[in-house]
């Protein structure tokens, strides 16, 4: 019951994409309708798993080391002013950038395989999960602080017993935007230079005017990325005081 509202928003816009196709007669290659993306999809369902293996490991690993880096580097500007004024700086001067600005780049220093992949997906998530532990740390409510000075703590103890703990609801939030994230720093990754991986599957079904597999690849790539912010958002349930 508790998907249901998202079950049917999805048969809805189903039912509104295959009444475009009707009502339009738009040619197969220009926009293809649901039951034959349906049908291409389990068709090449052995070639769309594998292409969606590669990008789930991209994803995976991109997400566990982007959001390590921003846990690490939100506890070092909250504990360091000298770290705020060199970094915190540059971490805003890095979103200016467009990413797809970047991919080359990363292509070129790491070659086509995993690797720039994972790259891209770290920086894309490192921003979200580092600004919203630092603003969660740097919240802590003023009563537990003046607790603990009351009660001679050290500082390592107010940020391991008090600021991180008070801190978590905002990592799991960071965390949760992350997961929506990472896919797209992967997937961008692969435009610019892969051989596997459901970006690679997009543009070359795009390039061969297979546009019910192009659409087939993006609706997988959409439901991975649905599964893992599920899945993420499970796992930070505790953090954020949620019940699972």
């Amino acid at each position: 019951m508790r998907y249901l509202p998202a079950l049917a928003a999805a048969v809805f816009a189903m039912a509104v994409w295959q009444t475009v196709v009707s009502l339009t007669d738009l040619p197969k290659f220009i926009l293809p309708g649901p039951m034959l993306v349906a049908e291409t999809w389990w068709k090449s369902r052995w070639l769309i798993a594998e292409h969606t293996l590669t990008t789930g490991i991209e994803v995976l690993i991109g997400l566990a080391a982007g959001a390590a880096l921003g846990i690490l580097t939100a506890i070092q500007l909250a504990t360091s002013r000298m770290a705020r004024v060199l970094v915190q700086p540059m971490l805003v001067f890095t979103q200016a950038l467009p990413v797809f600005a970047l991919a080359p780049i990363l292509t070129l220093w790491l070659g086509y395989g995993l690797w720039s992949k994972v790259a891209m997906a770290v920086l894309i998530i490192y921003f979200p999960v580092t600004s919203s532990f630092f603003d969660g740390l740097m919240r802590t409510p003023p009563g537990y602080l003046d607790l603990a000075r009351t009660m001679q703590a050290t500082s390592r103890a107010v940020l391991w017993q008090i600021r991180v703990p008070a801190a978590l609801p905002n990592l799991a939030s960071g965390l949760r935007l992350a997961a929506v994230y990472a896919p797209i720093g992967a997937v961008i990754g692969e435009w610019v230079g892969a051989s596997k991986g459901l970006g690679y599957l997009m543009l070359l079904a795009n390039g061969r005017a297979k546009t019910d597999l192009m659409f087939a690849a993006m609706l997988t790539l959409g439901v991975l990325s649905v599964l893992l912010h599920i899945a993420v958002r499970k796992a930070t349930a505790p953090m954020a005081g949620e019940a699972r």
